[in-house]
């Protein structure tokens, strides 16, 4: 099976450099492509002179943006798995091998990699684990499937599922909504437990400032998208 890892990075200097050659290392079998979504740093050209698998983006079009031209290339290109590593080092690729393992043996679409079903490792803020908490009673609420980690990145994808989210793919803060779309399609969607790692530089795209228009925008996206036909 072709494996892909998609690396979103936004102004990842500090660490994008360290995330390709751990993957390079740890996930064997796997090949990956960097999304340089208008980066104001030199993340383009370390990319470059290492010699990376890069598609530098001529505007800056978010997170969503970023992930989705991934998954659009992981289609075209025959992939038959993807996975989203966030550039920023937060991500392990050790446990690549073992979600596509249980992808397949569970006969699953989606494995999510949850930080919160063993609790080891970084466990993010307070702040934060308020608003996931939230979202998994809400997509419980709306969905029936309880979903432990649903802001996590670490997300891997059979070919059904990259096709979907390789024309149809939320723009901001994804991950909720993304998976209430497919589950609202009858897709199968599980959840490991990873131990995941506080970032190794560059700044996190959700601020103290913009929590509110988070939970305000994701709750309208997800109770949108329930409804939608």
């Amino acid at each position: 099976m072709k494996k892909l890892v998609i690396i979103p990075a936004y102004n990842e200097s500090e660490s994008i450099e360290k995330t390709v050659n751990e993957i390079k290392t740890k996930a064997k079998g796997f090949d990956y492509v960097v999304i340089n979504d208008c980066s104001t740093d030199n993340t383009k050209e370390i990319c470059e002179n290492n010699g990376f698998n890069i598609i530098n983006l001529p505007i800056n079009l978010g997170i969503g943006g970023a992930v989705q031209t991934g998954y659009r290339y992981g289609y075209n290109e025959g992939y038959d798995i993807a996975v989203q590593v966030d550039g920023d080092g937060q991500h392990n690729p050790e446990f690549l091998v073992k979600m596509a393992d249980y992808l397949e043996q569970e006969n699953a679409d989606m494995v999510i990699g949850s930080r919160f079903i063993e609790k080891e490792g970084f466990q993010s803020s307070g702040t934060r684990r308020i608003g996931i908490k939230y979202f998994t009673i809400l997509i419980k609420l709306l969905t029936g499937k309880t979903i432990t980690d649903p802001t996590s990145g670490l997300r891997m994808v059979n070919r059904d599922v990259m096709k979907i989210f390789a024309y149809d793919y939320p723009k901001d803060y994804p991950e909720p909504e993304s998976v209430v779309a497919i589950l609202r399609k009858k897709k199968k969607v599980e959840e490991i437990p990873v131990i995941m790692r506080a970032r190794n530089g560059g700044v996190s795209s959700i601020s103290l400032k913009k929590s509110v228009y988070y939970m305000i925008k994701v709750t309208l996206a997800i109770l949108i998208e329930r409804i939608r036909k």
